[in-house]
């Protein structure tokens, strides 16, 4: 009899461990499936075109036909077709007349000046607009694409470009702009280069103007939580005063252009 207890005894025992084990690893299974079934569900959604999420954020590299710049980007989800933007820009423009020549003729000195630029031309743009899904991805290695427009506010910022110069006679230097070498008459003085990016901000000019854009985005990214895309598109921009850009060149207070930006992000 007592071997009988003390069968039942011991087989309790095991039972009470085996149950013990299987709570201990239920969560961590729990969690497991848990992860598998989002990963299926987002499989399932981009199977079908469909771009779920809550909010947005986007980094991007632009180059357009009058400069260069980088940008952000925070959407909000409204509608599986429709995402609200809000962008900001930073860009440097250039005039077509642009072009860079060595300082020096002697083939040792790099510096370079870009002859008669009168200021360097910058804007920040702030801007809202919406995002509206044209056509879904179809499958995971589909393309997602996308219509959007957006318009706002800018800041235009001119920062004198200024030159090293340096007087072959006496040795001295100064800095000038191409329209005060121009009025100079010292004998002596040659260009040595451009002064660099951190001067002129002092004499920094701001304009405020407009800007709208209107763009169409392909999103290859393989899951909806992440963005790895191209975006083509136009901006056009007007400023409350002229912006020279070039010495003796006309300033504009219109500016359009082309652009194309490799953008990267995620989804949550």
């Amino acid at each position: 009899m007592s071997r009988f207890f003390l069968t039942i005894l011991a087989f309790t025992l095991v039972m009470n461990l085996f149950a013990q084990d299987s709570t201990t690893y239920y969560p961590n299974q729990s969690k497991a499936n848990a992860k598998r079934d989002r990963m299926n569900n987002m499989l399932r959604m981009e199977e079908e075109g469909n771009l779920i999420f809550n909010k947005q954020n986007v980094f991007g590299i632009r180059l357009a036909s009058d400069g260069y710049g980088i940008s952000f980007e925070k959407g909000k989800f409204k509608t599986p077709r429709r995402t609200l933007l809000y962008e900001f820009e930073l860009n440097e423009k250039h005039s077509p007349k642009e072009h860079h020549i060595s300082a020096q003729s002697d083939g040792f000195d790099f510096s370079s000046v870009v002859p008669y630029k009168l200021n360097n031309f910058y804007e920040f743009k702030a801007a809202i607009g919406q995002q509206i899904l044209i056509g879904g991805k179809g499958n995971k290695n589909g393309v997602a694409v996308t219509a959007l427009y957006a318009g706002g506010l800018t800041l235009g910022m001119l920062k004198p470009y200024y030159l090293d110069i340096s007087n072959g006679i006496t040795g001295a230097g100064n800095r000038q702009t191409y329209a005060q070498l121009a009025s100079d008459t010292t004998v002596g003085d040659e260009i040595a280069g451009a002064s660099g990016f951190l001067v002129g901000w002092g004499n920094l000019t701001i304009k405020p103007g407009v800007n709208a854009k209107q763009a169409m985005r392909f999103d290859y990214g393989r899951l909806n939580q992440t963005v790895a895309a191209i975006e083509v598109g136009l901006t056009e921009e007007f400023f409350t005063g002229k912006m020279p850009i070039m010495y003796k060149v006309p300033g504009s207070q219109f500016f359009f252009n082309a652009y194309v930006s490799i953008l990267f992000g995620n989804r949550k």
